[in-house]
């Protein structure tokens, strides 16, 4: 019997090991016919040159938090790919009581969105964690992590924080109060389903959740996320004005926290 199980556990960490070797291989081959195409320093280039590029430090740092406490809380602490996500990521999806969550990362996300593959097969997937390792050898954690917020799609048609911010509010990214950080950072998630035009309970309901993860992670107090929940941030039937090309100066600490910010 004890052969048997010896037997068993050799053929199962071949396997393993098997299914591992290949999947990093195919990975580096397809990320390598990838690049061949377009490069992923010509992708990043190409957004960071648009007209509507938003600078890191341009953005309100409360964008930031809200955005990694609910997408990548861990994101500072790890490399492109986060195994501890993915393995939780894994077991969400046969475990009942464990709520489903997903295992990218904002690099990974990156990756995804700037050579639109949005498939999720294993051949995309593994192409997409050698990228991802790539373009954080590239580029430092901030500037990717500006580059995300500025691809992403924040629904109604917003694409990255600067449309966002002018077309469900009327500002600058640097002038985004608190509010109207958070319920923005939980659209990304599934934009049709929480843009603000005619889903606005349902992004708010997503902004509960984006708070409680700055509660977890220490961003927040309960008092103050249960008082930023309580404001109404955006009305569907209102016009706004779009910002003007010509951006007045900001006067604007950027070290100013989010809970010195108006709610």
């Amino acid at each position: 019997m004890k052969k048997i199980l010896k037997g068993l556990f050799v053929l199962i960490l071949v396997a393993f090991i098997s299914v591992g070797g290949w999947f990093v291989y195919d990975g580096v081959s397809n990320a390598n016919q990838y690049e061949r195409h377009q490069p992923l320093s010509t992708l990043v280039e190409e957004v960071k040159s648009r007209e509507n590029y938003v600078p890191y430090d341009q953005v309100q740092p409360a964008l930031y938090q809200a955005t990694l406490a609910i997408e990548d809380a861990r994101y500072y602490n790890h490399g492109a790919v986060d195994f501890r996500a993915l393995a939780r990521a894994f077991v969400s999806q046969f475990v009942p009581f464990i709520p489903k969550s997903g295992g990218s990362t904002i690099s990974m996300q990156v990756v995804k969105n700037l050579y639109g593959q949005y498939d999720g097969t294993a051949v995309w997937k593994a192409a997409e964690i050698v990228l991802a390792h790539r373009l954080e050898q590239m580029y430092s954690k901030d500037e990717i992590l500006s580059i995300y917020v500025n691809i992403i799609n924040y629904g109604d048609n917003h694409h990255g924080i600067y449309e966002a911010s002018v077309g469900y509010f009327g500002v600058h990214p640097l002038e985004l109060t608190l509010p109207q950080a958070t319920i923005l950072a939980g659209i990304p998630q599934s934009p049709g389903y929480f843009q603000l035009s005619d889903h606005y309970d349902q992004a708010k309901a997503k902004q509960q959740l984006v708070l409680q993860a700055m509660v977890r992670n220490d961003l927040l107090t309960q008092q103050d996320a249960d008082l930023v929940y309580e404001q109404s941030i955006y009305d569907p039937t209102a016009k706004l004005e779009l910002f003007a090309k010509q951006e007045k100066s900001l006067d604007f600490d950027l070290c100013t926290t989010p809970l010195e910010l108006a709610i």
